[in-house]
C-alpha cells in the first residue's frame, strides 16, 4: 500500500470520525400568531334616577357609573361610617362580645331627640346593659338611631368627638368626598359621591365583624327585642347587606353588595343606589343590576392543551411544534383585552412533552398568566448516515 493511499485512509476515517461527533446548531425556532378571545362591553340596568355605582370585587376596571356624580344625602347609610370608626377605636375579633355599655342618662335621652323627628329608634330601659357587638347589631339591622347616637358617646365621649374621629378615619381611608356630620344619617348633610359609598361597601365586607351583622336577618337583643334586618333583600340573589337609608332629602337609598359563583370561584359585587322613591321599587332595581353584571362575569379560555405557538426546524428537515402544556382560562369582567407573548428556548435535541419555554399571557384587568410550552413530538438524532452525507451542514 502506497503512503498516498494511506493517507487518503487516514484522511477519510479523520473526516468520517469528524463528521460523527460534530454538535449540531440549535434548532431554528419560530413563533405562531395568536388569535385572542373576544368579549363584549357591559350592558348594565341602571335606573334612570339618582346616582349609582357598582364594582366587582377584585376586578378594579369593572366600576361603573350612572346618574348623579355630585355628593348626595346618604341617610343611615352613614352608620355604616359609624360602626367602622367605633371598630377602629375599640376594635372587636370574631365571635367576641366585646365591652359591656351602660347606656347612661344622655344615650337614654337619645330615643325622644330622634323619635321627635321620625327616626328609627328601639326601646332602651332604663338600667339597660348590652355589649358592643349587640349595640351595632340594634344599630346596623334595625337601623335605630337612638343606638347609633349611644355607640358613638360611648366609644368618644360626645357626639364631637365622634365627628371629629369619623372626619380623621374618613380622610385615612381616602374617601375624599364623604362628610359626616353626625352618627345616624338623619342630618342630610352627611353626604357621599356613589363612587365613595361603594369603597366604603368593601371596606363594611373586609370587618368581619360588620359583615357578619349586615348579614344577619333576624336576631333578639336583650331590652331591644326582636331585631329584623330594614334590608329586605337580604340572601335573594345572593344578597348579604349592606345597608338601608331613606330621608325625605335623600330618598330610598341601599347600600348592597351580593356574591356569586362564577367559574368555579366566589365573586363579590359592591353597590349602591341613591335617590329612589321608595324602597319597594328600589329594591326591584337593585336586583334588575345585579342581574346585569353577574352575567357579565365570563370564563375565558386563553389556550386549549396543547395548542400551538411556536415551531422548531433543524437542518435534517424534522420539525415539531411548542405547544401549551396545560389549558389555562381566567375568570374576567365585561369587555377584556388579552395579548400573548412566546418565548422559545435554545434546542438541539428534545423528547416530547420536554419543556422548551413558556408563553406569557396579558390579560386586562387580570394578573399575567404563564404557561409552560412542551415539544408536541420528539426530535432525534438523525443518525450517522446523515452526518456522513451532509458533511458539518448542521454545525
Amino acid at each position: 500500500m502506497t503512503i498516498s493511499v494511506v493517507a487518503v485512509l487516514v484522511l477519510a476515517v479523520g473526516y468520517l470520525v469528524a463528521a460523527a461527533v460534530v454538535p449540531f446548531a440549535p434548532a431554528s425556532a419560530s413563533t405562531t400568531t395568536y388569535s385572542a378571545p373576544t368579549s363584549t362591553v357591559p350592558d348594565l340596568a341602571f335606573p334612570g334616577y339618582g346616582a349609582t355605582a357598582v364594582e366587582a370585587t377584585d376586578f378594579p376596571e369593572s366600576l361603573r357609573t350612572s346618574g348623579d356624580t355630585k355628593p348626595r344625602s346618604i341617610a343611615s347609610i352613614s352608620k355604616v361610617v359609624t360602626a367602622l370608626v367605633v371598630l377602629d377605636a375599640k376594635p372587636l375579633q370574631p365571635g367576641e362580645p366585646g365591652p359591656s355599655i351602660a347606656f347612661n342618662a344622655e344615650m337614654q335621652g337619645l330615643y325622644a331627640k330622634y323619635l321627635a323627628v321620625n327616626g328609627e329608634v328601639a326601646p332602651m330601659p332604663a338600667g339597660l346593659k348590652l355589649s358592643e357587638y349587640q349595640t351595632l347589631q340594634v344599630m346596623l339591622m334595625k337601623s335605630a338611631n337612638n343606638y347609633a347616637g349611644s355607640l358613638a358617646i360611648w366609644a368618644f365621649g360626645s357626639l364631637g368627638a365622634y365627628d371629629r374621629a369619623a372626619d380623621s378615619w374618613l380622610e385615612r381611608q381616602g374617601l375624599d368626598h364623604t362628610t359626616i356630620d353626625e352618627p345616624t344619617g338623619l342630618d342630610a348633610d352627611n353626604t357621599s359621591t356613589a363612587t365613595d359609598l361603594v369603597k366604603l361597601g368593601q371596606l363594611a365586607l373586609a370587618n368581619p365583624v360588620v359583615k357578619e351583622v349586615v348579614g344577619t336577618k333576624k336576631v333578639t337583643v336583650p331590652g331591644a327585642g326582636e331585631i329584623e334586618n330594614s334590608n329586605k333583600l337580604l340572601g335573594l340573589d345572593g344578597v348579604e347587606g349592606i345597608k338601608t337609608g331613606t330621608l325625605d332629602e335623600a330618598g330610598a337609598c341601599l347600600l348592597f353588595a351580593a356574591t356569586y359563583e362564577r367559574g368555579g370561584r366566589s365573586v363579590t359585587v359592591v353597590g349602591t343606589i341613591l335617590g329612589g322613591v321608595d324602597h319597594d321599587s328600589l329594591d326591584v332595581d337593585v336586583q334588575r343590576l345585579l342581574r346585569s353584571v353577574a352575567d357579565n362575569f365570563q370564563v375565558v379560555t386563553l389556550t386549549h392543551a396543547g395548542q400551538t405557538f411556536g415551531t422548531f426546524s433543524t437542518p435534517w428537515q424534522d420539525e415539531a411544534d411548542a405547544v401549551s402544556g396545560k389549558a389555562s382560562e381566567v375568570l374576567v369582567w365585561g369587555k377584556t383585552t388579552v395579548s400573548a407573548k412566546a418565548h422559545l428556548d435554545r434546542i438541539t435535541l428534545g423528547t416530547k412533552g420536554e419543556r422548551v419555554g413558556q408563553v406569557r399571557f396579558t390579560v386586562s384587568d387580570h394578573d399575567p398568566v404563564t404557561v409552560p410550552l412542551v415539544l408536541e413530538r420528539s426530535i432525534d438524532d438523525p443518525g450517522v448516515w446523515w452526518r456522513w452525507t451532509n458533511p458539518f451542514q448542521g454545525a
